[in-house]
């Protein structure tokens, strides 16, 4: 088994097993259901906004090992950001998970967020890793749900 293998597995359990920032959100500045139905993620997203800026995010909701970890490692990602970074983030993570960033060769933001390159491989599990992101974008755009379909 492979060390960078090694590492990814270790991080998915830990984020699996221990999400940051998992709890529900009184008062939300913005909220939104995301639904993946080929395999029946469901989570929901609520941002706090200060201004410009994401003073804070949580989510809840269940899904597979993937799609938990992406969803809590965006929210300790985006927290402080403003809705610039959150969008440019929100494109990155999104081109490299569809294989169209070469996260390695092009400069970006994404750091410990490389780790999900791999699910590039996976075409199904895009979607996984996706939906977190695509539900954050929902919320921040009003938008009360969205899907991976």
């Amino acid at each position: 088994m492979s060390s960078l293998y090694e590492l990814y597995d270790e991080v998915m359990a830990d984020h699996d097993k221990r999400p940051r920032n998992f709890r529900p959100m009184e008062s939300p500045s913005g909220r939104a259901e995301g639904h993946n139905p080929v395999c029946g993620d469901n989570f929901v997203v609520y941002l706090s906004l200060d201004g410009d800026a994401i003073k804070d995010i949580s989510f809840t909701g269940e899904g597979c090992r993937i799609s938990k970890a992406a969803a809590s490692m965006m929210t300790q990602k985006l927290k402080g950001k403003s809705r610039a970074e959150a969008e440019a983030l929100f494109g990155e993570f999104h081109r490299m998970v569809l294989g169209e960033l070469d996260e390695e060769a092009t400069p970006n933001q994404l750091g410990h967020l490389k780790i999900f390159a791999s699910v590039r491989n996976f075409p199904v599990r895009v979607k996984c890793a996706s939906l977190p992101w695509h539900t954050m974008h929902a919320a921040l755009h009003g938008q009360e749900s969205t899907t991976t379909e």
